[in-house]
This record gives structure tokens, C-alpha cells and sequence, in this order.
């Protein structure tokens, strides 16, 4: 998608997205390209999954939030990519602006690629599969794409491993 529909819907003099910086890469631990998922209390409540690949953010919107049971399907909408410096974004975009609502950085960390192909080769097959390292979430999950056109739609689900969970929802009882 690139960044210029993402470009084309900003006012930047009426947003926080004007004033973000590039986020700094963490020192030791794990490394590799970063993710970040932002609440979003806009028109709709819902959270952002970004991933970083080929230097922008690729954004999915999923209306119930992450989840950590693989039995659980979350239904993805791609949106359009954002810069990486919007990685670090919290705070209020005013009434009025493109998204305009609450945000705040709910869970973030690096990924690692679980395929034997680019990350971008992968999106134009529609179908994902990565290992999240963050704080809240851990564990291996796949994006697979069930929709194509204008209202791109994937579904984004937990793999069977060590960092699924039985409560399924990390949504309502980590908010923060």
C-alpha cells in the first residue's frame, strides 16, 4: 500500500503523528524488525497490529483485539502502512483528523519471520507467519488473507505453542 494514502489522510498541524521521532532500537535482548499493536479508541474501539517490513509499518485493524487461544479467529482489516516513527505514537488525534480518538502503545517488541520467504513475498501471497517477542504477547501467530480489494480482510490467529493461553483475551485483563 505504501505511505501515500497514509500521507494523503493527515493533517499534520492537528495530530501527534506530526510530532514523532524514529523510535530507538533497544539495546541486547531480542532483535529483528519491530511490531507494535496501539489501542485505538477512535470512531471504532479497536487495536492496530503493525509489523515492520521493508521499512514501514504494514497495519492491520482488528476490531476485537489480539488473542492468545488458537482456537480464536480475530478478524484483520489491512489499513493503510505508516511510517515507522508511528511505532512510538500515544496520546489524542483531535475530533475531526483522520482516526481521530485515544491511542496508546499496548504491546510492543520484535518479530522474527517463521517462513522461508521475505516478508513482502508472504504479504502478496496472503499469508503471514511470524514469532512475536513482546511484552505481552509471546508465541508464534499467522495472518492469512480471506478477502482481497478494497476491503482487505485477514484473519489473525495464535499457533499451538508456549505462549498460547487458555484465557484467550489478553484484551480486558491487561488494558493498560
Amino acid at each position: 500500500m505504501g505511505l501515500n494514502e497514509y500521507r494523503r489522510t493527515r493533517q499534520s498541524a492537528r495530530s501527534p503523528e506530526s510530532r514523532t521521532r524514529q523510535p530507538r532500537r533497544r539495546r541486547g535482548g531480542k532483535s529483528g524488525p519491530q511490531f507494535v499493536i496501539q489501542h485505538h479508541a477512535a470512531r471504532s474501539d479497536h487495536y492496530d497490529l503493525r509489523l515492520e517490513i521493508d521499512g514501514v509499518l504494514v497495519s492491520w485493524a482488528i476490531p476485537k483485539g489480539p488473542s492468545t487461544s488458537p482456537r480464536d479467529r480475530r478478524m484483520a482489516r489491512r489499513t493503510e502502512d505508516h511510517p515507522l516513527e508511528y511505532a512510538t505514537i500515544e496520546g489524542t488525534i483531535p475530533d475531526g483528523a483522520y482516526g481521530g480518538g485515544d491511542v496508546i502503545v499496548w504491546d510492543r517488541g520484535t518479530y522474527a519471520n517463521k517462513t522461508d520467504h521475505a516478508m513482502t513475498k508472504c504479504l502478496g501471497r496472503g499469508h503471514l507467519s511470524f514469532h512475536l517477542h513482546g511484552k505481552k504477547l509471546h508465541g508464534g501467530y499467522a495472518l492469512t488473507r480471506v478477502r482481497e480489494g478494497e476491503d482487505e480482510t485477514w484473519l489473525l490467529f495464535k499457533r499451538q505453542d508456549g505462549g498460547a493461553g487458555a484465557e484467550g483475551n489478553p484484551v480486558p485483563s491487561r488494558p493498560e
